[in-house]
């Protein structure tokens, strides 16, 4: 990303353009079009609903977190009724529910999911709320928030019919934030060409008119592009099936940390566990606010903060993109000194626990 920038109108543009755009079909496993806007997850959340929908449309919408909650402000903000159905934090999206609510309204027009939510450490089962919309026998688009779980969680867009699966560039690219993405079907596509909500810089069609050509319609973050090629390249030497298993054999061993130190997970089914970032509740009686700030006077360890709901009762430990077993294992050590720094009590033994799961 250091290189110099180059006029994005060059030749040597359209170079970068066309490989970082074709690369991305491959880490969202698409062959429709992905559009990468300079922007953040909100961006893409937002580029996601107005170019879909109309003012009035109804969406439904999932509280299993606060980035969901949070998407699901947007949508109101720009204009679309929202029925927002308040769920358990500690599950992921139930597709019962999505099933059962679909069934009594025919008007819904999107279904909104986050599939690996940040705050909670849970990730909603995307292909049984699939499934769950087409037992309903319902037209409903599916939006997919996948800003934390693209290139870490598998993800499969045209496999489980998604219609938008939006991402942003800090998560499992490995990336500071500044680039946001659409993968889009051609079901979204065509509601795209029948949407009346107002969009100008979020519109997809001078974006997907001009990226067959390699450039954008407007400047785009040129170095972070830089930064992409070489992401994608990495992913790609690995292999995404590797980078999945990496994921998870981390995620396994942190929960075996927390467990060892006698915490509870906030995720509270095997099969919802995220590979991304594990959230850990906190003993009654503590503060997690306090904990995190010794956590970075002490020891310059940097541990999530509980969000929403879990403020103050959850610390949140992210393993994902450039992440190794050294490096896990070194967090851990921090997350226990921390423990005995402030206070809190604990089991002994966390640590060692998830050494030696990952030393085998």
């Amino acid at each position: 990303m250091a290189q110099p920038t180059i006029d994005h109108r060059s030749a040597d543009f359209a170079l970068l353009g066309h490989e970082v755009l074709d690369g991305l079909k491959k880490v969202f496993r698409t062959t429709g079009p992905v559009v990468i806007f300079p922007a953040s997850g909100s961006g893409a959340w937002e580029a996601s609903l107005v170019n879909t929908l109309s003012p009035g449309d109804k969406v439904l919408a999932f509280e299993n977190g606060e980035f969901a909650r949070l998407w699901a402000e947007v949508a109101q903000r720009l204009g679309l009724e929202v029925e927002l159905v308040l769920c358990d934090w500690r599950r992921g999206v139930d597709p019962q529910v999505v099933e059962s609510k679909l069934r009594a309204d025919p008007d819904v027009k999107a279904v909104l999911v986050v599939h690996n939510e940040t705050s909670t450490g849970v990730t909603s089962r995307i292909p049984e709320i699939r499934a769950a919309m087409d037992a309903a026998k319902h037209d409903a688009l599916l939006l997919v928030d996948a800003v934390s779980s693209l290139a870490s969680i598998d993800l499969r867009h045209d496999d489980w019919r998604i219609d938008v699966t939006l991402a942003g560039s800090q998560k499992g690219l490995m990336l500071p934030p500044g680039l946001s993405f659409n993968a889009i079907s051609e079901k979204a596509l065509a509601a795209s060409r029948a949407a009346g909500l107002v969009r100008s810089y979020w519109s997809w069609q001078p974006m997907l008119a001009s990226n067959q050509s390699g450039y954008f319609p407007y400047t785009p973050s040129t170095n972070l592009l830089y930064g992409l090629r070489e992401a994608l390249r990495m992913l790609s030497e690995e292999g995404l099936q590797n980078v999945f298993a990496r994921h998870c054999r981390l995620a396994e061993a942190a929960r075996a940390a927390v467990r060892g130190w006698g915490f509870e997970i906030a995720c509270e089914r095997a099969d919802e566990y995220s590979s991304v970032v594990t959230t850990v509740m906190t003993p009654d009686g503590h503060d997690s606010d306090t904990l995190r700030a010794v956590a970075a006077e002490r020891f310059n360890l940097s541990l999530g903060a509980g969000l929403g709901r879990f403020k103050g009762k959850a610390f949140r430990i992210g393993h994902l993109g450039d992440f190794n077993e050294l490096m896990l294992a070194g967090t851990l050590a921090g997350v226990e000194m921390t423990l005995i720094a402030a206070n809190v009590p604990f089991q002994p033994g966390g640590v060692d626990a998830a050494i030696e799961l990952l030393a085998r």
